[in-house]
């Protein structure tokens, strides 16, 4: 039942706006005493040139009070109290008929939408900074599904440009095949932070390295064959993170994808008249944008990212039709991409419209900085097997008996890493300390996945057939129906976190299931209350914030377990 739908129903008989006008003022009180919604009039006092608490107080008197306990008005303030019964029975059973597919909708079907996210750099380590664009992408990707969208997930691999022809240079003066077949990645990062410092000393290497890359998009043979061998070497370590991050992706189509489809585009740009010579570069001069041009190509004739960017926008549109089209990506790209926005507009591109960039925030450990260049860069595997490792500890410390604890501590730590990158709003920056994150207390990955298990603790414990003939009426204490409200919020939830692009709305939902479910649980017996109606509506409860939890963590990537 739409509890915002029915208020508005019944205003806009008396009045005369825009149902969803009237939706959009209704709000949700600040204090449980004040109401379940309120309607504020002051909108209508123009229209019917009469004082908000006058109309108000005339308003309460007309409107239809069916599924509403009372209306009372405060101020300019229209208060509804929903009436308990009836909406906890709704919710409850709407919860439970549905299971799985509560909080879900068809409201985005037969639209496409493109999702651009993770793109780790071939040849190079995948570090914790690219969980950041790894998370946010797949839960945006489940979030915007799980409302009827068609989602295509794409890995925009970062396969092409100069640093190639450097590593091809570095692999011919100092690789160790031995190394590079034991630990690719590794080795390859190796000789790339050698060929940084020795071409401080001899800048003439930069040179060779542009030679390379020259050498390589000319689609020499020896060049070519090497940069296969280190894409193949690359993403089968990359495999191994993707499938401890349960991350599945329906396209590769990396830069390089582009290479051949690049001329075609560059000679559209140079037929809008846009195109301009700059030093012996190609750019488009983005003034009226109060923007820096934008460069398509380099003086020596080659492309860049832009390049590359610009051709799988157009791809994209041709091949998904999509509605809209996100790329999660860092914050510092935002210049860049505002560029190529604002190149596409200019090529006559309207679709442009329909991109966005989500950016977001740095990761870091104690105020230290990551750079591939210089070697100092942190392993995503190594940081996700260490929080796997220290969550065993934890498990051997305080229930050593646990059936299949590795298992429950590999989904608990690596639901614990990705929690943490998604519980605020993605434009914040990270610091990590592991004994926040792997805590199960406070708001944290391991405290929600703790107050799954325990529910399910409850379930399994529930005599048979408690769940026939439940009377809902019995869950009318403070606690129980504030979970319940909870519960109802659901899929409100996860459309404000489509609408903004922000999956940590979903974050914040699970913490605040999680803790109501606890304060319901520490406040009220369940399966030892004396009332046997009691019992059974609470065991329903308790089923259906189990239900409501577990959905919220797959919609953000994460794991449940089911024992603890």
């Amino acid at each position: 039942m739409d509890y915002k739908e029915i208020i508005a129903e019944r205003i806009k008989e008396n009045v005369d706006l825009e149902l969803d006008f009237i939706k959009g003022l209704i709000e949700i009180p600040p204090k449980p005493e004040m109401g379940d919604y309120a309607f504020p009039c002051f909108q209508l006092a123009k229209t019917l040139r009469k004082a908000p608490n006058m109309i108000a107080e005339e308003l309460k008197s007309k409107l239809d009070k069916e599924y509403f306990e009372k209306i009372e008005n405060l101020g300019p303030y229209l208060n509804f109290f929903v009436d308990k019964a009836a909406f906890t029975k709704d919710t409850l059973e709407k919860v439970l008929k549905e299971g799985e597919n509560y909080g879900k909708s068809e409201l985005g079907k037969g639209k496409n939408v493109v999702v651009e996210f993770s793109s780790p750099n071939i040849a190079k380590p995948f570090h914790v900074g690219h969980l950041f664009s790894t998370s946010v992408g797949n839960a945006l990707y489940k979030i915007i599904s799980s409302q009827g969208y068609n989602c295509t997930r794409i890995n925009h691999l970062g396969d092409w440009g100069t640093q190639f022809g450097k590593l091809i240079s570095a692999y011919k003066r100092w690789c160790d095949e031995d190394s590079l077949h034991k630990d690719p990645i590794k080795e390859l990062l190796r000789i790339y932070v050698k060929f940084h410092e020795e071409a401080e000393k001899d800048p003439s290497l930069d040179e060779e390295g542009r030679m390379y890359f020259k050498k390589l998009e000319d689609g020499c043979e020896e060049e070519v064959a090497l940069w296969k061998k280190f894409k193949d070497l690359s993403l089968r370590e990359f495999k191994k993170i993707y499938d401890l991050l349960n991350v599945e992706f329906d396209s590769y189509a990396g830069e390089s994808f582009y290479s051949d489809k690049m001329d075609a585009v560059v000679d559209e740009i140079d037929k809008t008249g846009i195109l301009v010579d700059s030093n012996g570069a190609k750019v488009v001069m983005l003034d009226d944008y109060n923007l820096p041009p934008c460069i398509v190509k380099k003086s020596d004739g080659a492309t860049i990212y832009a390049t590359r960017d610009l051709t799988a926008a157009i791809y994209r549109k041709k091949t998904y039709d999509f509605d809209k089209c996100i790329y999660v990506v860092g914050l510092d790209q935002s210049l860049y991409f505002r560029q190529i926005f604002a190149t596409l507009k200019l090529m006559g591109k309207d679709w442009v419209d329909s991109c966005v960039h989500v950016g977001f925030g740095l990761v870091r450990f104690a105020d230290k900085k990551l750079s591939t260049r210089k070697g100092d860069v942190i392993f995503l595997e190594d940081l996700l097997n260490r929080a796997i490792e220290r969550t065993l500890e934890i498990i051997n410390e305080k229930n050593p008996e646990l059936e299949n604890k590795e298992e429950v501590a590999k989904k608990i730590g690596v639901g614990a890493v990705i929690f943490t990158y998604l519980k605020n709003n993605r434009e914040r920056d990270i610091v990590f300390d592991w004994n926040e994150m792997l805590s199960f207390e406070g708001e944290t990955g391991p405290y929600v996945q703790y107050s799954y298990a325990r529910g399910k603790s409850i379930l399994r414990k529930a005599p048979a057939g408690i769940s026939e003939n439940v009377d809902y009426s019995k869950l009318s204490s403070k606690e129980e129906f504030e979970l319940i409200k909870i519960l109802h919020g659901f899929n409100k939830a996860v459309l404000s976190a489509i609408n903004k692009l922000e999956p940590f709305i979903v974050t914040r939902y699970v913490i605040d299931a999680a803790k109501a479910f606890n304060k319901f649980y520490n406040a009220h017996s369940i399966i030892n209350a004396e009332d046997e109606g009691v019992k059974a509506a609470r065991i329903q409860l308790v089923k259906a914030s189990c239900q409501v939890i577990k959905n919220g963590l797959n919609l953000l990537g994460i794991d449940v377990v089911e024992k603890m």
